[in-house]
């Protein structure tokens, strides 16, 4: 058995992750997801979808981070560095 994906969250628990996360900020804007389908011009159909099973597409997911002032988390998700040991972090 290889042990390089035993701690491998699924497509799902990630999509849920990242579904709880725009939910829980949208709550602390104090924002209904009426008016967030308002300010992101998302349907809110699609914002109902996203945060109960967890679908929706990447330009609607773009559009609601940036209602959410959240645009620069999505535009720097594949920048931060990984280190696969500690000689990498040491070297660096």
């Amino acid at each position: 058995m290889n042990n390089l994906f035993i701690n491998q969250k699924t497509p799902n628990e990630i999509a849920k992750n990242l579904a709880d996360k725009i939910k829980k900020n949208r709550k602390k804007l104090k924002i209904s997801q009426e008016i967030l389908a308002q300010k992101s011009g998302v349907s809110l159909g699609s914002i109902k979808r996203f945060e109960t099973k967890y679908e929706i597409s990447l330009q609607s997911l773009i559009k609601i981070t940036i209602a959410l002032n959240l645009d620069n988390d999505i535009e720097n998700l594949f920048t931060q560095k990984t280190y696969t040991s500690i000689d990498e972090v040491i070297n660096e």
